[in-house]
């Protein structure tokens, strides 16, 4: 029987980051399953849960983590807090060569380290196993009515961080009272699914692409609108996907027809940066330019959104851009303004429920692959560095590791 002593380790970047990749209940659940693994957790005191919620259920807490085989975090290590020789899985946050975090991929290698990234942990079909994706567009959702509420003295809500879990989040959905505005989802994924909860248990009608284009209506609605929707191919008279996602760059936006009958825009879609913007800035400016509030949950600064200026945080979490000028303003300072909600983190703002469905997808889709050989091959395709080398599928960011000062 194969033994594996696996060990949760404390987020150590900067913001401290609360969620855990695997809950006090589901590490129990882990070793009853797999009976050759052991789970030990780092102490910390920032952790949405605690070190006594582990301690209760019997998982020992260990301060130095050199003897385990496999150590789980969420967010990037720190340089310093890497251990040689160790095989890690967290959010590298390198495979797009940011640049912020090229000094780190430089030290794994130069550490024997090998690095499992979730996000690259796929399916045979290229799917993602493991996400954070549903509850970013959770709490993005609620952050954008919160945004749309505050911006027009509609209602206060009580900020997501302050929720310990995501019923007290629901139980302010019932100060809700929205006029009869349109509010468009772009996105057919995790995310987009996410916001769409949220709108739902505030009973917002959802309404076909056409209706919420051609129609009127007495009451809040809203349209999930996907890629097809917006985009096309000038030499193509019928939409293919598979072609959008492989050609981009031969696409043009016609997101124009929604800025028209848009109030409230919530960005939930994924962006090539080879693919068309949904606007202009020049069409933020037109006089029939509708959209006053956008909650830009997928956060691509100068992406998608073109006054995504910046991202936002936690605590100030909007800010307004000033369509004539183009430049960033105070939230709620002027009526005229777009107010953008962009923040980069959002599934820490209900960090206790994240870490559960994201600790619910590791035990289902990722954990069994370290005791069956890897057979589907998961864990190989997921795998950025091993034995200080990069392996052939990401041998392309070895030029941003050389250049990382």
């Amino acid at each position: 029987m194969l033994k594996l002593k696996i060990g949760i380790i404390k987020e150590g970047k900067t913001p401290l980051d609360a969620r855990v990749a695997l809950t006090p209940k589901k590490c129990v659940e882990l070793m009853a399953a797999f009976p050759g693994a052991q789970v030990v957790v780092q102490p910390s005191d920032r952790r949405c849960f605690s070190d006594a919620e582990y301690q209760e259920l019997d998982i020992p807490l260990q301060q130095n983590l050199a003897d385990c085989d496999i150590l789980m975090g969420v967010k990037e290590v720190p340089v310093v807090q890497l251990i040689p020789d160790k095989t890690y899985f967290f959010f590298s946050h390198t495979i797009k060569k940011q640049p912020q975090n090229a000094k780190l991929l430089r030290a794994i290698l130069q550490n024997n380290i090998t690095l499992i990234d979730y996000e690259t942990l796929t399916n045979a079909q290229g799917q993602r196993l493991v996400a954070f994706g549903r509850y970013a567009g959770i709490v993005g959702a609620y952050n954008g009515i919160r945004t749309y509420g505050r911006k027009w003295g509609l209602f206060e809500l009580k900020p997501a961080y302050l929720c310990r879990e995501m019923e007290d989040m629901q139980e302010e959905y019932f100060k809700v009272k929205l006029p009869p505005i349109k509010i468009g989802v772009t996105g057919g994924g995790r995310v987009a699914g996410g916001a769409m909860e949220v709108l739902d248990k505030m009973h917002i009608k959802k309404v076909s692409v056409f209706d919420f284009l051609y129609k009127q209506f007495k009451e809040p609605v809203y349209a999930q609108l996907h890629s097809g929707d917006y985009n096309t191919r000038p030499d193509v008279e019928v939409w293919d996907s598979p072609d959008f996602y492989q050609h981009p760059h031969l696409y043009q936006s016609t997101f124009r027809k929604f800025t028209r009958v848009t109030d409230l825009l919530m960005a939930c879609a994924y962006w090539d940066p080879h693919a068309p913007k949904l606007f202009t800035e020049e069409e933020a400016r037109a006089a029939d330019f509708k959209i006053n509030t956008i909650a830009d949950i997928t956060c691509d600064v100068n992406g998608s959104i073109p006054c995504t200026k910046r991202s936002a945080t936690i605590d100030a979490p909007a800010y307004d851009y000033n369509p004539q000028t183009g430049e960033l303003e105070p939230p709620y300072s002027n009526s005229r303004n777009i107010t953008v909600m962009a923040v980069d983190n959002l599934p820490c703002e209900l960090p206790r429920n994240a870490s559960r469905d994201f600790s619910r997808q590791l035990l289902d889709r990722v954990i069994p692959h370290l005791f069956n050989g890897d057979k589907d091959g998961i864990l190989q395709r997921g795998t950025i560095a091993t034995g200080g080398r990069l392996t052939d599928r990401y041998a392309y960011l070895q030029d941003f590791v050389d250049k990382a000062g």
